[in-house]
């Protein structure tokens, strides 16, 4: 059975007749074309398939496309220009986190980064609303979280590398949250951090 939905994605609307039983992620990648979320397991365990629905991370996979009719979803390729340095602006701009994995080297091949992009967007900004996660020492501390390299490795845990670039990706988070090996940093500063320990 068809239905009729919209989705605007990355700042486009798009109007689609979709079987009720397509989920997000065929949606986004066979019907409008938006590539940058990938298809790994396809059962919500390795995170390749990670996008911004209404502003928070959200697994595409095991979705259904018509369970989100009119909600907006940005993906790694729509973070371009959003949130940008004002002092390099521009609709091609990279996001500070897009930034931060380029300069700590946060990839290898590639095919989990627009969803470890995504994700690490989402855990800054769940960071900043206070949201605890399972290694929070405080549950009431209440406004920013400290993204200490645990949280960040608790937070990030959903989203997997089978290149093992861990410690790129903790470093990227790192330099997005404005602090580099658990110490406050200029975040412009693109030194790299030879450390042994990532993400788990």
């Amino acid at each position: 059975m068809d239905t009729s939905i919209t989705l605007t994605v990355d700042g486009s609307e798009h109007t689609l007749d979709v079987d009720t039983r397509t989920t997000l992620l065929d949606a986004l990648r066979e019907r409008v074309g938006a590539t940058a979320p990938k298809k790994g397991c396809d059962h919500g365990q390795c995170g390749s398939c990670t996008v911004l629905l209404e502003g928070r991370r959200h697994l595409t996979c095991l979705a259904l496309a018509v369970a989100h009719d009119g909600d907006e979803i940005v993906t790694a390729a729509g973070l371009t220009g959003s949130a940008a340095d004002p002092a390099s602006p521009g609709e091609d701009a990279l996001h500070p986190v897009q930034q931060a994995f380029l300069d700590r080297d946060g990839y290898q091949c590639g095919y989990c980064t627009p969803g470890q992009i995504c994700s690490a967007v989402g855990v800054l900004d769940e960071a900043e609303q206070g949201h605890p996660s399972h290694v929070t020492d405080d549950l009431e501390v209440g406004g920013d979280v400290e993204l200490t390299d645990e949280e960040i490795r608790e937070r990030m845990s959903g989203n997997l590398c089978r290149c093992g670039a861990y410690v790129g990706i903790l470093n990227a988070v790192r330099q997005a949250a404005g602090r580099t090996a658990g110490q406050g940093v200029d975040p412009a500063r693109h030194t790299h951090d030879h450390e042994t320990e990532g993400v788990r």
